[in-house]
């Protein structure tokens, strides 16, 4: 088969090579044509791990509480104090057109939210009509203090200086995508633990579906509608400074980052082939060849993905640079080899050239790209989806850059003229012999620098950490940089947290230390009396349930979330924090003294509705008997560790406030992104892992060898661990695009190794020396690794050009990795295999020593 196989491709390439660059111009084409249906995914979605269930619940709950996502513009006016008549006119202006948008639900400003103490009311007097800074004879200083000092709004509406403020643009909740993605991740779940009927696999396909095409809409929705907040912002600038934040936000700037990382990146690395290229070989055809190779594949995949609807996402970003540079070193082998066989023997014919190089590479390059897929397979055991489509899209481009590699070089050689001008044979001057003469003479140095390296990432390996902040991810010129700043500092913070409270099986009582007057034998479900003065309809209750029915309403439950509450507010990372507990503490207030139960009750049904809109829906579920408290982390602090803080609340409430387990839970988008970044060092191990078995298995098939196996091994894992100390030394923390250096570098870097050792299995066969063996493979095959390598290098630090701070560390570090793998290949690896001496010499075989494989097979050709 593998014959067959073998004898059909020669014959097609040598004998059809028009054919063989007609078809792949016409893939290429139908390819393209699906280009513009190419789309970049940035949605909340794809930064989650994909089995977390804290993510159906942060659904539930966005759904129970009717939280929409919204957008925050931070305004400073520019030409006098905020307070002043024409400032006011402007944020009002402001407001008005930012509530025409679509899509927008609601706009909340300092100028409509309700105030409670300018001037103060008696409790009794709420009902009469709330008051607003735009209610006539406001008074502005008295609202200005209430702005800066009452709990509802101190650290949430104005600055501590009092000169910014913010205007909350709420969103209209998807209900419908809410719905859709729920019950296609149920039904998911049941897939992986007990599987579907048949009905029920159809039903998910369906609904897949239905969501993939329902988010894609919301998506392009919700970027139209950033564009348009930015240009009605625009019109205001000279006014005012303002910035914009919120999710939708910066899913609209990081698509924008991934398009102009895709250009520049695509760009910028076609530029340095086209010099790399020149400068190695100063043909044109060498260029031309390889470049043409390396579009034809990034063109063919990327039609691929957008035929398939299979989109990228921020870590996926990197995928074009990735393949482009994989398809050269890929080509560069090939062209290194056909011209070190047209300098051998130059009377052979174009068939028999390009023949001999394939016959000879097609073996080492077969090992490598599947070492490389291998790395790449690797991400898959990661679990979380962006990470999982990266491996799985690189599986497929390193599969088409090889077999484009072999179609569009040795079919194009076949067709183009001989050229020998600028090949010589002399190999004697090779840059690379540096490197073998330095492993000859200071074997001791190498193997002592090997060991210290080694040691001192080791150490910094152990170091590393898992916790960054999202803000350190863009450069500070950005607007989402400077915007998430500014809410930080000045306006109590931007990440999200809730804490979900539930009612307790066995209720504290209302009053402790005496019984409650009111109560009796008899009483409700949760063992509270009849209230012979609660009024006979609440206009605000769900359902026919009053809000004196839910236990989180009683002065015993408030009381328990005004610790809570009171606990959050201390901790240095939590800027501000909302509850059931802000209510009580103003009703208290406006009450001169605390409140009992009868109190509370009739203090609820004499509420204005836009009270209990701001101060009693958002955090109390009757239905469920539910309480919620919502607050907002300091993305900024240097100091947030999120998995610290999320157990530090949980340690509070189970032994300070002796909340049961059971009975709390926080969500939020903050949890959601720890759960993901916890789950790293896990998918670290498990990757690298297995990359490391895959590759020590597949080097066991190639070479036959355990000691050829472990010593290609050696000096990738030594690279690997370099790039993993170093992070863990200079303090970068493993994120999402970070996790993939180390199981990518040893994925190419084994590149080098796979070449290495199968010339130098090859030259060894020669005569039996091994250090004229290494000379001879370092002058040959080393400088086509020196080539890939530098190419390899060079193109991630491209990458060091984006706007994107994950990518920048990405790509240097995987170019510091780069860097020593190719260190690591021409002097530790040679070194070994002089010391271990791990090939048997021909003569011992009894074996004539003549030529190479990829030689003899080559001059049967020709003759």
């Amino acid at each position: 088969m593998l014959s067959a196989f073998k004898t059909f491709y020669e014959k097609l390439v040598t004998g059809r090579p028009k054919t063989v660059l007609a078809v792949v111009v016409l893939l290429t084409l139908v390819a393209a044509a699906g280009l513009p249906r190419f789309k970049i995914d940035a949605s909340a979605d794809s930064l989650t791990l994909e089995t977390d269930d804290a993510l159906d619940y942060y659904r539930k709950i966005a759904k129970r509480y009717a939280t929409g996502d919204f957008l925050v513009v931070t305004y400073k006016y520019r030409h006098g104090d905020l307070f002043q008549d024409e400032s006011l006119a402007t944020l009002g202006n402001l407001r008005d057109e930012l509530v025409q948008v679509d899509g927008v639900e609601s706009v909340q400003t300092i100028l409509d939210v309700p105030l409670l103490y300018s001037p103060k009311p008696a409790i009794s007097e709420i009902s009469d009509g709330i008051r607003t800074l735009s209610t006539p004879g406001t008074d502005k200083d008295k609202a200005r203090k209430e702005f800066l000092s009452s709990p509802i709004y101190r650290d949430l509406i104005l600055s501590p200086d009092g000169q910014t403020t913010a205007l909350l643009v709420n969103l209209e909740l998807d209900q419908r995508g809410i719905e859709l993605v729920r019950e296609r991740d149920a039904l998911r779940r049941k897939r992986n633990e007990e599987g579907l009927t048949e009905a029920e696999a159809a039903r998910l396909e369906e609904v897949s579906q239905t969501y993939l095409e329902h988010r894609t809409r919301m998506d392009l929705e919700s970027r139209e509608r950033v564009a348009e907040v930015r240009g009605i912002l625009d019109g205001y600038r000279a006014d005012a400074e303002l910035f914009l934040g919120g999710v939708s936000m910066i899913t609209a700037d990081m698509i924008a980052f991934i398009k102009s990382d895709l250009v520049v990146f695509g760009v910028g690395i076609l530029l340095f082939i086209i010099v790399t290229l020149l400068i190695i070989f100063r043909q044109v055809r060498w260029v031309l060849l390889p470049l043409a190779t390396c579009i034809v594949t990034a063109v063919t995949m990327l039609g691929l993905l957008s035929w398939l609807d299979w989109r990228l996402t921020v870590i996926s970003a990197n995928f074009v640079a990735l393949l482009l540079i994989i398809t050269l070193a890929i080509t560069i082998h090939l062209s290194v080899r056909y011209r070190e066989f047209i300098a051998q023997n130059p009377d052979w014919t174009r068939e028999d050239l390009a023949l001999a190089a394939v016959r000879f590479m097609a073996k080492p390059c077969l090992y490598t790209a599947l070492t490389t897929i291998v790395a790449f397979a690797s991400l898959v055991v990661s679990g979380i989806r962006p990470v999982i489509d990266f491996g799985w899209m690189m599986v497929i481009g390193v599969s088409l850059a090889l077999v484009m590699s072999f179609l569009v070089i040795p079919a194009a050689l076949v067709l183009l003229p001989k050229r020998s001008d600028g090949v010589s044979q002399d190999n004697s001057h090779a840059f690379t012999l540096l490197f073998s003469r330095f492993a000859e003479r200071r074997r001791g140095i190498v193997l002592g620098a090997a060991a210290v390296a080694a040691v001192i990432s080791v150490a910094g390996a152990t170091q590393l950490r898992v916790e960054n902040r999202f803000i350190d991810y863009f450069d500070s010129s950005t607007e989402i940089y400077q915007g998430m700043l500014v809410i930080d500092r000045r306006l109590g913070g931007t990440v999200t947290l809730d804490i979900i409270l539930d009612k307790p099986e066995q209720e504290e009582p209302a009053f402790e230390g005496e019984e409650d007057p009111f109560a009796a034998e008899g009483g409700d479900e949760y063992g509270e009396a009849e209230d012979p003065f609660a009024v006979e309809e609440d206009p605000f209750a769900s359902e026919g349930q009053g809000v004196q029915d839910s236990y989180w309403f009683t002065v015993a439950g408030l009381n328990k979330i005004e610790k809570l509450h009171d606990y959050l507010e201390k901790q240095p990372e939590i800027g501000k924090v909302q509850s059931l507990a802000t209510l009580y503490k103003v009703a208290r207030d406006l009450n001169n003294g605390p409140l009992n139960d009868f109190e509370l009750a009739v203090a609820r049904t004499s509420l204005p509705q836009e009270i209990t809109d701001v101060l009693v829906e958002p955090y109390l579920s009757l239905e469920h008997n539910q309480a919620r408290i919502t607050l907002r982390v300091m993305e900024t602090d240097p100091n947030l560790r999120r998995d610290e803080l999320i157990q530090r609340i949980y340690d509070y409430a189970h032994n300070d406030l002796g909340i049961a387990p059971e009975n709390i839970r926080q969500t939020g988008l903050l949890v959601l992104y720890n759960n993901m970044l916890q789950s790293l060092f896990k998918s670290q191990i498990l990757t690298l892992g297995a990359v490391f078995i895959g590759i020590l298995l597949m080097f066991l098939v190639l070479f036959r060898s355990l000691w050829l196996a472990i010593i290609a091994l050696i000096p990738n894992m030594l690279a690997a661990t370099v790039v993993l100390g170093g992070m863990g030394l200079a303090g970068i923390p493993l994120d999402m695009m970070t996790i993939t250096i180390a199981a990518i570098t040893v994925g190419i870097g084994v590149d080098h190794a796979i070449h290495y050792l199968y010339r130098f299995r090859a030259e060894f066969a020669k005569d039996g020396d091994y250090v004229a063996t290494m000379h001879r493979s370092h002058a040959t095959i080393g400088r086509a690794m020196f080539y890939t390598a530098v190419t390899i290098i060079a193109g991630f630090s491209i990458l060091a050009l984006s706007k994107f701070v994950p990518s920048i560390y990405f790509g240097l570090l995987t170019a510091l990795a780069m860097s020593a793998a190719l260190l690591g290949s021409l002097t530790l690896l040679p070194l070994l295999l002089l010391l271990i001496r791990p090939l048997t010499a021909p003569e011992a075989r009894g074996k004539p020593a003549v030529v190479t494989e990829g030689e003899g097979e080559a001059r049967a050709v020709a003759e």
